[in-house]
């Protein structure tokens, strides 16, 4: 009886918490909706439209590749489409719950599914497919979705044998015997890698209540637009470390081996794994658990799997299982703590050819973000000084890397502008109330005057758009590659409270989760905006990004802007010549073998989309000859001979001797650099605008 009446009491208990999480998760997505009526720039209203975009975006969250729901979990699930604006409104939660318990369900179906499927061989001599139009839809029922589980973990298997390539040059009867070999370890990678998704999720820290209900305030936030978002706690600083200075870290770093095993590469001095005393390179880390939960195998599934799993928190204890390089196994214990990071910071080198010309990678717009807003330790201030080290070296012209620089903060992309011109507007800020703002350089004077040009690709985004269109926009520097991501939004991360003043500080403000909200739209000085269409480059380039085109303009609920008019007080420079240019960029483009080939395999991929994917062995092979034989030539013509040689600045040739990690790192930055096609071009460019 006694332990009856215990079982009654744990139960009782599980259903309290289970309700607790879900009645959170009701209260933030009321404050969700609150937040975005209040202070978003474009407030949609909470109706039955928006209804049915949270229930098709949450869907899209959780079961992206539609392999867990089945079309009779959707249409059992389809009452609530149009009722879910009534549940954020009054804070119900029945849709909430009705999906976490369905999601729940299927979840542990398809890890048995997983378990069964992999008992057998997979059989690649089979003329199997997946056609797109069931990769893309849900399955019809459970036999479908056995049927979706096995070809998705085949489809998986074979991928990572192609991944070795001795298969690709053996005859018929080797490739049987080497398949033959290599199928259950293959086919045990795609379960582990397959059965870590389930693993997150189940995992995650707070419970899987708490997930479900974080997704579902997301996906309430991602209705208002792409880049309005919802922020646990661990989220909101992992966002912020991205575009600052310092992020909560472990303290080490990691290298893939070719069995897909992670080991530790590096330590760094003072960090939490280098005080442990436990912790050494070379020790392979074979699990991690989080706090109260199960431990996540990480043996074999590589670095993303690895990281994606050591971001998901960052104040609960973790514990570490690692394999020495002795055999023996030792589980450590750790906490993260706030680190600074030299790996996203700018890089600057001199390329040595006619002429010398400075170049400088800036991989975002990151600012201090606890340096009381001087300014002193944000990417425009480290560009400057940069500038500085090259001029030392009479550097006769400037080329600045913005490709894959995803923007940040707004404030060091107006200060950068600043750097190139002098005093006056370099672009305009809308917000709700349409009144339009004027973003300023205020500082009198330039850091350097001479020949500019800036590199950028379909990832340049937000603040770094905004560089780019600015110097355009003044003639002040040459724009050379593909056309810009197309984010011309601001945000703002606000504490979770509909009470709170976005146009106050609020950095001391503590809370459990916070609102990305976007609160204003951007502008050029001439009164264009690059919002879903980007900067268009004086010379264009080709981008094997074009191959899987994703900008601003393919994101759902993505916002339009309006053009306004130009600021008045906006006097742009001379305008440069370009006829010269992009016929020289033209004639080498089509001299060049990589251009070629770039360009047949985008239109390959192209052609390709929305296709079958097969199973079968042979015609497999066949195609990954053919996309192995593109990158053997694509590698070989990058390795065409450079019209420059790439040396450090004298400042950091000093630290370079006393410093092997970032003597390492340089190294792999020269070989790159001398071997980049892109770079090539906009040397031989930068010596036409020199002249």
């Amino acid at each position: 009886m006694k332990r009856l009446v215990l079982a009654f009491f744990f139960a009782l208990q599980s259903i309290f918490l289970f309700a607790q999480q879900f009645d959170v998760a009701a209260k933030n997505a009321f404050i969700v909706a609150r937040m975005a009526e209040k202070f978003h720039v474009q407030p949609k209203p909470l109706n039955d439209e928006f209804s049915s975009h949270v229930f098709d975006q949450f869907l899209r969250q959780i079961d992206e590749n539609k392999i867990f729901f089945t079309i009779e979990d959707i249409n059992s699930l389809l009452k609530y489409k149009l009722e879910i604006d009534d549940e954020i409104r009054s804070r119900q939660t029945s849709f909430l719950e009705s999906i976490t318990k369905m999601y729940a369900a299927r979840m542990s179906r398809a890890d048995t599914m997983i378990d069964n499927i992999c008992k057998t061989p997979f059989n690649f001599s089979l003329p199997e497919k997946i056609p797109f139009s069931e990769y893309d839809a849900y399955p019809v029922n459970d036999k479908a979705m056995r049927v979706k589980v096995y070809k998705t973990l085949k489809s998986a298997a074979l991928d990572i044998i192609l991944d070795e390539d001795t298969i690709l040059t053996l005859s018929a009867g080797k490739q049987k015997k080497f398949l033959d070999s290599i199928e259950p370890v293959a086919r045990q990678k795609a379960k582990k890698n397959f059965r870590h998704i389930i693993e997150v999720i189940e995992n995650s820290p707070g419970g899987f209540e708490q997930f479900m209900g974080d997704e579902y305030c997301k996906a309430i936030a991602a209705c208002y637009d792409p880049h309005t978002e919802y922020f646990p706690l661990s989220e909101k600083e992992n966002f912020e470390s991205e575009i600052g200075q310092k992020h909560m870290a472990f303290g080490f770093n990691c290298k893939e081996n070719d069995d897909g095993s992670v080991a530790i590469d590096n330590i760094f001095p003072g960090s939490p794994a280098f005080k442990s005393g436990q912790v050494n390179k070379g020790d392979k880390i074979l699990s991690i658990q989080w706090e109260d939960k199960t431990p996540i195998d990480v043996s074999s599934g590589g670095l993303r799997q690895l990281y994606e799993v050591l971001s998901m928190s960052n104040h609960d204890k973790a514990t570490l299982k690692l394999r020495k390089q002795d055999g023996s196994e030792r589980s450590v214990i750790l906490f993260k703590e706030k680190m600074e990071s030299d790996d996203d910071k700018v890089k600057s080198f001199l390329l040595k050819g006619t002429k010398t010309v400075g170049f400088i990678s800036l991989p975002s717009f990151y600012q201090d973000w606890e340096d009381d807003g001087a300014g002193a330790n944000g990417c425009a201030n480290d560009v400057a000084k940069e500038i500085l080290k090259l001029k030392r070296e009479n550097i006769e012209g400037l080329i600045i890397d913005l490709r894959y620089n995803g923007g940040g903060s707004m404030q060091e992309a107006i200060e950068l502008s600043g750097i190139f011109i002098d005093a006056g507007p370099v672009g305009m800020d809308k917000g709700r109330d349409e009144k339009m703002f004027t973003l300023k350089d205020v500082n009198r004077g330039t850091v350097y005057d001479g020949p500019l040009m800036i590199m950028v690709n379909g990832y340049t985004a937000s603040a770094a758009e905004m560089v780019a269109g600015t110097l355009q926009d003044y003639h002040r520097a040459v724009i050379t590659g593909s056309s810009t991501y197309g984010k011309a939004t601001a945000q703002v991360i606000l504490p979770m409270d509909t009470t709170i003043n976005p146009g106050k500080d609020v950095s001391q403000v503590k809370s459990d989760s916070y609102l990305k909200l976007t609160v204003s739209q951007l502008y050029r000085v001439n009164g264009t905006t690059a919002q879903a269409k980007g900067v268009l480059p004086d010379v264009v380039l080709p981008d094997a990004l074009d191959a899987h085109p994703q900008r601003e303009k393919d994101n759902y609920y993505v916002l339009v802007s309006a053009p306004a008019e130009g600021n008045k007080y906006f006097k742009p420079y001379a305008a440069t010549d370009l006829t010269k240019l992009q016929a020289v960029a033209q004639e080498k483009i089509s001299n060049s073998s990589y251009f070629s080939k770039l360009k047949n395999y985008v239109a390959s991929v192209n052609a390709n989309d929305k296709k079958d994917i097969s199973l079968q062995i042979p015609l497999a092979i066949e195609q990954e000859k053919n996309a192995t034989q593109d990158n053997i030539k694509t590698d070989s013509s990058q390795t065409d001979k450079a019209p420059y040689t790439i040396e450090n600045n004298l400042f950091e040739k000093q630290e370079l001797q006393v410093n092997d990690r970032l003597k390492e790192a340089n190294d792999q930055w020269i070989i790159f650099l001398t071997r980049d096609p892109y770079l090539k071009i906009n040397y031989d460019l930068m010596l036409l605008m020199i002249k």
